[in-house]
């Protein structure tokens, strides 16, 4: 069952500069892709790409002067782009949850663990303050830490790193939502911690049969832990697919160069570094936006670029969308 649906979303930052001239940076230029529960879509692309703010859009959190100006986002069919603000209030936290970079900043550092989950609880909730007290004890365990009814006594300074990310789990999970969304939730922590938070939050998905978005830089965390990928450019999915699908044969340039950055046992071709610089979101290119850093490119990448259907759930936004095997390999542009 499809939970979420983002069709042809357009998010932009409005402004003005000192001369009083309206500035429009084009964020997110027509995002679309959708979730079914139970299935885990990550959204990887380079720093300012657009991955957090389509989370933001998505839930609501945009701040001015961005600005949700078309597209539609529905959560069981209900448009949350329209919806009243204390709706969509009711609507997070509760059917939909997020769990963010840094703990550290969601986390209230002058009130213990527990009454925070308790708290948050009772505002989605008309549950006695002890089955809420009891309903935190039980996330607590879920996640994995121990000695739940001591750690809820604790001060959120007094928790390591790893231990304050599960306590922001189990607050997402306090309201059984329907939807989670997780921003670089594994980001400051080692390896070891990192591996096994994502083991957690995939055994949560499956418990829970959540649909679940995670956001990251890294393609590894992605190859092992999502069912789906959407690769994100210049505030657009120019790629997006089952992740087995995408990795071994990546349709657009920029996932094929994304895969060849990274290490040996994700990369496809040659180990090189990602040149460029992203596009300026004031003053966008026509055609591909990718184009200028892109090996492949052709005097018709400067016309408006199709979604060309790589196979049924495979999708690429690039005119050589599929015959990108056959081509000889071309290097990034710097």
């Amino acid at each position: 069952m499809t939970l979420l649906e983002v069709d042809d979303l357009h998010t932009h930052f409005i402004s003005r500069d000192i001369d009083n001239r309206v500035r429009v940076a084009k964020a997110l230029n027509g995002v679309s892709f959708s979730l079914e529960a139970g299935r885990i879509l990550g959204i990887v692309g380079e720093t300012g790409a657009g991955k957090s703010l389509t989370a933001q859009s998505v839930v609501g959190l945009l701040r001015p002067p961005a600005k949700i100006v078309g597209g539609s986002v529905r959560f069981e069919g209900r448009e949350l782009t329209t919806m009243a603000p204390d709706a969509l209030n009711r609507l997070r936290g509760h059917e939909i949850a997020m769990v963010v970079q840094n703990p550290r900043t969601s986390l209230d550092p002058l009130t213990r663990v527990g009454d925070q989950l308790v708290r948050l609880h009772q505002v989605h909730s008309d549950a006695a303050p002890a089955a809420s007290r009891q309903r935190a004890l039980e996330m607590m365990q879920a996640v994995g830490i121990p000695d739940p009814q001591s750690r809820a006594r604790a001060w959120p300074h007094e928790l390591s790193g790893g231990m304050a990310q599960r306590v922001l789990l189990a607050m997402a999970l306090m309201n059984a939502p329907k939807l989670l969304i997780a921003d670089e939730p594994t980001t400051g922590l080692d390896v070891t911690v990192q591996a096994q938070i994502l083991d957690l939050l995939r055994d949560l998905v499956a418990r829970f049969d959540m649909a679940t978005t995670i956001i990251t830089h890294d393609l590894g965390v992605v190859a092992h832990f999502c069912d789906d990928i959407a690769v994100m450019f210049a505030g657009s999915i120019v790629e997006s697919g089952p992740v087995r699908d995408v990795f071994a044969h990546p349709a657009h340039p920029y996932t094929r160069n994304l895969i060849g950055a990274t290490p040996e046992r994700f990369r496809v071709g040659g180990a090189r570094l990602l040149g460029g610089q992203p596009p300026d979101l004031y003053n966008l290119p026509d055609g591909c936006a990718f184009r200028a850093r892109c090996g492949f490119a052709t005097d018709l990448c400067r016309t408006p670029v199709p979604r060309t259907h790589v196979s049924a759930d495979h999708v690429a936004l690039c005119h050589f969308a599929g015959q990108l095997d056959a081509a000889p390999d071309a290097e990034a542009q710097a």
